[in-house]
């Protein structure tokens, strides 16, 4: 093992020991989507064919490495998400998205029992469960696509996500988001042939959501999520109020009150936000990547172009008045605060900026919820900044979120499943698990 000082277990120890009051199960869930971790083979899935749900690349790569440079795990994907519990720490019940990077210090292996672990500097620290193969995932689409091309599921069985457009028209290195690899992600399963619809037809997603009713008899599957790409113009003659509402009046129409219906898009005007409402849409996420008025500009730029940062602001605020305060949820990119070239340059710098934003919503009863930065390689920012941001920003992210939220009487938004460490499900960061216990019930 690694000298103590230098080892990523002593950083973990010694924050842990920092922020008691951040579960120290959120520690590290941040660091697993931080910085990734590696499998090895014995801990990977045997693809639909087998009796692990793999990871869908639901938009973004949120992998360290291009599928060739992943060895194995481009050819047997990994899980889509691992859990973990127990361990020398006594973990709570911790779901984590998988980001691989192998050469990350976390590794998942089977120890000579078969039982998957997650190991720390050759040390064994938890559990590792994986998710199983869900029965709607056995069964195709008429046209023989598979469910988990057109509607695959995270947050263990949470959210279905319908990413509807895998492209992003903000396009080039003077308009894509400098942390955004959806471009590239699109370009990456083309050329490995694997199948990844650039724009998802209405009756197909129909048709793989009636799969999913069908076959999840407990119902797991809660809400869903409609997402993708920026639109600028137009796609199919539409815009983005009407393109992305489409699925939503669709899903409505046929699914009606059956799942909680999500759209992630850009700061609309007010009225394009009243058609969302219009075609049943609950919650509205229009995020705003990052708070900071000049790291807005040089790391959105197609946003700040085309939309501009105060008026993205200001959209999202008009939105309360359609969705309610409570229903307006904009995502942020934890951890872009601290990116080389432009990013802040230390901890305290970043969480007062972060924090900032974070008042200017939550003042208005707007509460943000962010997910972890991971750096992926194709993208400007991830080669700048192949480590990410510090640990330690992303502990006193949760310090801060939750005693902002408590300083303006919030409690967990809803559409997220339950909230509490050991209890919640969702996956991109551990907001979730930093917040009070709350009454949603999910089945897991």
């Amino acid at each position: 093992m690694a000298d103590k000082a230098e080892s990523r277990t002593a950083l973990v120890e010694d924050l842990m020991e920092r922020f008691p009051h951040v579960p120290k199960e959120a520690v590290f869930k941040e660091d697993l989507l931080r910085g990734g971790v590696a499998f090895d083979p014995s801990a990977l899935s045997d693809n639909e064919g087998g009796e692990v749900k793999p990871k869908s690349y639901f938009i973004f790569s949120f992998d360290h490495g291009t599928l060739p440079e992943l060895g194995e795990a481009a050819l047997r994907r990994p899980p889509e998400e691992i859990v973990l519990t127990g361990g020398p720490y006594g973990l709570r019940r911790t779901v984590v998205s998988v980001r691989v990077n192998p050469s990350s210090p976390y590794r998942v292996a089977a120890n000579e029992d078969g039982m998957l672990g997650l190991y720390l500097d050759g040390k064994r620290i938890a559990d590792v469960g994986v998710p199983p193969m869900p029965e709607y995932y056995r069964h195709k689409l008429s046209n023989g696509k598979s469910v988990m091309e057109v509607a695959p599921t995270i947050q263990w069985g949470y959210l279905i996500y319908l990413t509807a457009f895998r492209v992003c028209q903000y396009f080039g290195a003077k308009e894509e988001c400098q942390y955004c690899d959806i471009n590239h992600n699109w370009r990456q399963h083309k050329a490995a042939g694997r199948p990844y619809t650039g724009v998802k037809d209405v009756d197909e997603v129909l048709e793989a959501l009636s799969i999913i009713d069908q076959y999840d008899t407990a119902k797991s599957s809660t809400a869903y999520t409609l997402t993708g790409g920026a639109i600028t113009s137009k796609v199919q003659g539409l815009d983005e109020a009407d393109f992305y509402g489409r699925y939503a009046k669709a899903i409505e129409e046929h699914f009606p009150g059956r799942w909680i219906g999500k759209v992630v898009a850009q700061a609309l005007p007010k009225d394009d936000v009243q058609r969302f409402k219009d075609y049943g849409i609950q919650i509205y996420h229009p995020n705003y990547e990052v708070w900071d008025e000049y790291l807005f500009k040089m790391y959105c730029p197609g946003k700040e172009r085309y939309v501009g940062r105060d008026e993205w602001h200001k959209r999202i605020l008009d939105s309360a008045d359609i969705f309610g305060a409570r229903n307006v949820i904009p995502n942020f990119v934890a951890g872009v605060e601290m990116a080389e070239p432009f990013g802040f340059k230390t901890v305290d710098e970043a969480i007062t900026s972060t924090t900032e934003g974070l008042r200017f919503f939550m003042s208005q009863g707007i509460t943000p919820r962010f997910t972890t930065w991971c750096p992926e390689p194709t993208t400007p920012l991830g080669k700048a900044n192949p480590a990410g941001a510090p640990l330690e920003y992303h502990i006193r992210l949760l310090d801060a979120y939750r005693s902002t939220m408590d300083e303006f009487g919030l409690s967990s938004p809803p559409g997220y499943g339950p909230a509490g460490a050991g209890r919640a499900v969702f996956s991109v960061s551990s907001f979730m698990d930093s917040l009070a216990p709350n009454t949603e019930s999910v089945e897991i």
